[in-house]
Parts: structure tokens; C-alpha cells; sequence
């Protein structure tokens, strides 16, 4: 259990790099060219790699890499709702909580065997 936490721990952080490598220019770079814009978001993703990876690593004692995708998958909304919200200024829209409700239902299926001990 404490490697999943670890792993969840880190798939935070990276996505917090990974958000703002992918979204971030469309606030802070939007005047100017889109190179300059890839180029800094490449550099941002370079952080963002050095915790998944060893997330992915670590993770990947405990869980099957389907898990590791879905886990990913709910930390990625997880951090992007309130970065669009708060950094961006998107409006917050019941399509979020029909998302993250599809997300729980991955979860739950690709969990199933451990949430239901088979």
C-alpha cells in the first residue's frame, strides 16, 4: 500500500507540471510564437518526466499498468479542474462532475478484484 501512495503522491506533482506544460502558455504565452511556446512547455514536461517515470516505477510493484492508467487519469482531473478554474478563469460546469463520474466507474471496474477481494 505505501508504494500506491507514494506513486499517487508522485503522479501529483507531475501532473501539476504536466498542466501547466500543456496549458499554462495559453495564459502566460499567449502573445507570443508557438515555438516559444513548445519550447517552454517542453521544458516544464522535462520536471513533469522525472516524477512520472519513478511514479510509474513504484507504482507499478503494487498495481497492473491498466490501474496505473486509470490512477493517472483520475490525479490528471484531479489537478486540471481546478487549474482551469482558478488559472485559466474556465467556468466550472456539471460536464466536470459527468466526467469524474465516468472516471469513478473506470476506477471501479479496473479496481474491481481488489475492491471486491477476488
Amino acid at each position: 500500500m505505501k508504494s500506491v501512495l507514494v506513486c499517487a503522491v508522485l503522479l501529483c506533482c507531475s501532473n501539476i507540471f504536466m498542466t501547466f506544460a500543456w496549458y499554462g502558455h495559453l495564459k502566460s504565452l499567449a502573445d507570443r510564437p508557438w515555438f516559444v511556446a513548445a519550447a517552454a512547455s517542453w521544458g516544464i514536461a522535462f520536471f513533469e518526466y522525472c516524477l512520472q517515470v519513478p511514479a510509474n516505477r513504484i507504482g507499478h510493484q503494487a498495481l497492473s499498468v491498466g490501474q496505473l492508467k486509470i490512477l493517472q487519469e483520475v490525479v490528471a482531473l484531479t489537478v486540471f479542474v481546478p487549474f482551469s478554474t482558478f488559472y485559466l478563469k474556465e467556468k466550472l460546469t456539471l460536464d466536470y462532475l459527468w466526467a469524474m463520474l465516468c472516471i469513478l466507474g473506470a476506477v471501479f471496474f479496473v479496481f474491481r478484484s481488489r475492491i471486491m477481494g477476488a
